[in-house]
């Protein structure tokens, strides 16, 4: 069966872990996954790490509208809470356009 979805539109977001704090914020990631998993409009949701200390968060969507309403849903709002407490400076998120998807 054929993936139908036409994604295209992301959002990439890097994290800089403090020192020392880096397991709870793989814990954090990881515990996020069921918040994303019921959000209808993110097609996919990834949480990496990058570095030693450097992890990202990868998502896509079909439509703006979609990728706006995970900006403002329960992920965002746990991640931009626990900032201060795991993460060396605020959190950047870059919206992304995406130019051709495999599925």
């Amino acid at each position: 069966m054929t993936n139908t979805k036409v994604v295209k539109f992301a959002v990439l977001g890097r994290l800089e872990a403090k020192p020392g704090l880096e397991a709870e914020v793989e814990a954090f990631l990881k515990s996020a996954l069921p918040l994303a998993q019921a959000e209808t409009d993110t097609v996919s949701w990834y949480a990496l790490k990058l570095g030693p200390t450097t992890y990202g968060i990868f998502d896509t969507f079909e439509s703006d509208a979609g990728r706006q309403a995970h900006l403002t849903g329960h992920i965002a709002v746990a991640l931009m809470a626990r900032a201060p407490e795991l993460f060396s400076k605020p959190p950047e998120l870059e919206m992304v356009d995406l130019l051709a998807v495999k599925n």
